[in-house]
């Protein structure tokens, strides 16, 4: 995962305002979505990113590298970002991704629920509420062939 620090961005020691919160929450993405869909970069592109984001260099170190501007860098690096969000837009994986996470996560709670009630007592008929929590569970994995 690409991981571009939020201190190269000026926010040493202090917490995030609004529009630091914003970028770090678009730095996040941008490294989300280079996961899924780096390899579908031009090599240039994804050795400009993997500079910026994972090696914290700045535009003008990539430039140095490269040998080119650093309005030269900022566009390859605009221009990968732009196509990693056209692929997103078109495939869906990392929404997929999401939306399996979080019903991993629903299951695994359902389940804990389940397992609480197979070890209490049945005395009151928590079998019956037990067989529907499987059935939520079922629900939930058919959620995710949608």
């Amino acid at each position: 995962m690409l991981k571009r620090s939020i201190y190269s961005e000026g926010v040493k020691g202090k917490g995030l305002s609004r529009n630091e919160s914003m970028r770090f929450d678009e730095i996040t993405e941008i490294s989300l979505l280079y996961d899924f869909y780096g390899q579908l970069l031009t090599r240039r592109q994804r050795e400009a990113m993997r500079l910026y984001y994972e090696e914290n260099l700045s535009l003008s170190e990539i430039a140095g590298e490269f040998s080119i501007s650093r309005q030269g860098v900022h566009d390859s690096l605009r221009n990968g970002e732009k196509a990693l969000k056209e692929y997103e837009k078109k495939l869906g994986l990392l929404e997929r991704f999401r939306k399996s996470r979080e019903a991993v996560r629903q299951i695994d709670s359902a389940l804990d629920r389940i397992m609480e009630r197979l070890e209490a007592d049945d005395t009151d008929g928590r079998l019956k509420e037990t067989a529907e929590e499987i059935r939520k569970v079922k629900d939930i994995i058919d959620r995710l062939e949608d």
